[in-house]
Formats: structure tokens, sequence, C-alpha cells
């Protein structure tokens, strides 16, 4: 194999990694797992749980979902993302448009098929969050309020996946999922901001462009003041366990967040803002395995026995 033909594959495989954003998918992989273990099914041991068919099932059909979700979402905003991400754009583009429509329907195929063996709901969900995606993609993303509220849905319904197949129903979980949505939501609205040059060209009515900048930075401090209520509940629950030193350090990062947002006037600091979040929740994913430091001790200890 030639040096030149070597390379032209790996740029392929970047590209294609880029556009399924494979980082994210391997974040989603984890968080969905470690919910599984130490928030829906705590009283589970941990062989129970790791090994589930049906929880493994749910997860792949996840990830092919969203990984077509990503492929679908790239396909319909090319031209925003030549003007907000032109080093993306330009790896992309070492894939043909064609190729990754089939790899979207491949892809969403695949997780459809992984639904239908876990059961006819989870298909049903699925062949939901599929379209929906789509439109998003297509639509919904376009318009201001919309756009924002479904983003951050379509970002949190993988783990409402995971909730119902345990049937896990308790007060922590919800206000838990209070929490992660306001956050989401706010990084959505810094996205909004930090590619709104894109938007205007190609006629988005993001909330930035409708509202303006102000409005929107405004209305993200307002979300991220609401976080302390949820961050409050929890602090109330004893199994939050040592968890709570991240809701700590979740408060700290999040009022650093408020103060540089009203201060940021460039794409390179909506940018900064956008990863501080991003590390935040995945700190937030990381951090899991606190919640209930008995409970990791009782899995590992019936996995051993």
């Amino acid at each position: 194999m030639s040096t030149l033909k070597a390379k032209q594959i790996i740029l392929k495989f970047l590209s294609l990694f880029s556009a399924v954003r494979g980082y994210n998918i391997l974040v989603l992989i984890a968080a969905q797992y470690l919910a599984a273990i130490f928030i829906f099914s705590p009283t589970n041991s941990l062989k129970d749980v790791v090994f589930d068919l049906h929880l493994l099932f749910l997860v792949l059909a996840s990830v092919f979902v969203i990984a077509g979700g990503y492929i679908i979402n790239d396909f319909y905003d090319a031209k925003v993302d030549k003007i907000n991400r032109p080093v993306k754009a330009g790896l992309d583009n070492y894939v043909k448009q064609s190729t990754k429509l089939r790899l979207y329907f491949f892809l969403n195929f695949i997780g459809f098929c992984f639904g239908i063996l876990i059961s006819w709901r989870a298909a049903l969900f699925f062949a939901v969050y599929i379209f929906a995606i789509w439109l998003y993609s297509h639509k919904l993303k376009k318009h201001p309020f919309i756009g924002v509220i479904s983003a951050t849905v379509l970002t949190v319904s993988p783990f409402f996946a995971v909730f119902v197949y345990f049937g896990n129903f308790s007060k922590i979980i919800f206000v838990h999922a209070i929490f992660l949505f306001l956050v989401i939501m706010v990084r959505e609205l810094i996205k909004d901001l930090q590619n709104i040059k894109g938007a205007i060209v190609n006629n988005y009515k993001t909330f930035p462009v409708v509202y303006g900048e102000k409005k929107t930075k405004q209305l993200s401090i307002l979300l991220l003041l609401f976080t302390i209520i949820p961050i409050s509940i929890l602090f109330s629950y004893p199994a939050l366990s040592y968890m709570r030193y991240y809701f700590y350090f979740a408060l700290v990062t999040l009022l650093f967040v408020g103060f540089y947002l009203w201060k940021s006037k460039t794409r390179n600091h909506y940018r900064t803002l956008h990863n501080i979040l991003k590390l935040l929740l995945f700190i937030g994913v990381l951090c899991l395995i606190f919640i209930d430091t008995s409970l990791l001790l009782d899995k590992v200890i019936n996995r051993l026995n």
C-alpha cells in the first residue's frame, strides 16, 4: 500500500469519526452504562447490569441512531459549517455526501433492528427518535425557541430510554434530569452565539439571530440561576454521597460561566464557554460512581462472589 493511499484512508477514517462525533459517542456509552449501574438500577449487581443483553442492545441502538443523527445534521449544515467550522468542514469533505447519506440510512436501520431485539416499544421509540433528529436537522434548528428546546430534548432522550427500561421512577432521577436539561440548554444557546455568523448568512432564525446577543445572554444566565434549585434539592438526598462535591464544583463553574458569558464578545469566548460546559457534563458522567460509594463496593463484592 502506497503512502498516499494510506494517508487517504486515514483522512477518510478521521472524516467519518468527525462526522459521527466519535468522542461524543464514547462519552454516551460511558454515561448510559454508569447511569444504569449507579442511578437506574442501584439494587442490581454489577454483573447483572454489565451483562444485561437488552441493555447492550439499547446502548447500541442509541449509538447507531445518534451517529446517524450527527451525519444528517452535518449534511444539512454543510454550508453553515464552511463559515462556522471551516477546519471541520474541510475534514468532512474527504468523504462524499452520497456516501454519508448511505451510511446515515444504514446506521439508522441497524439502530432500529437493535430496538426490535429489545421490544416493539423500544423499536417504536427509536423510530420516532430517528424522525425527530431528522426533523430537528432539517427544520426545527432554524427556529429560535423550538430549536434550542428540541436540541436539549434530543440530547437527554437516550438517558430517558435507559430510565424507562429499568422503570426506576425515583425523585432524585427527575431532579438530576432537570439539572442536566438546564445546563444542556445553556450550552445550546452558547453554541448558537458561537455560530451566529453562519446562521445569519444561511437565514437560520436561531435565538441570537432573532432576539440578539444580549437577550440570549440574559436567558442563559437566568437558566444558570435556575440550576441552583435542582442542586439544592439534590443536596438533601443522603444517597448523593461524594457526588455532592461535583455539584459544589458545578456551582462554582456555572457561576464563572455566567460572569464570563456576560462579558464575552467574540466567537472564541463563546467557544471557550461551550467547551467548559461540555467538560463539566463529562466530569459529571465520571462522577456518577460517587453517588453512593457503598453501592460500588456492594456491586464489586457481589461480582467477586
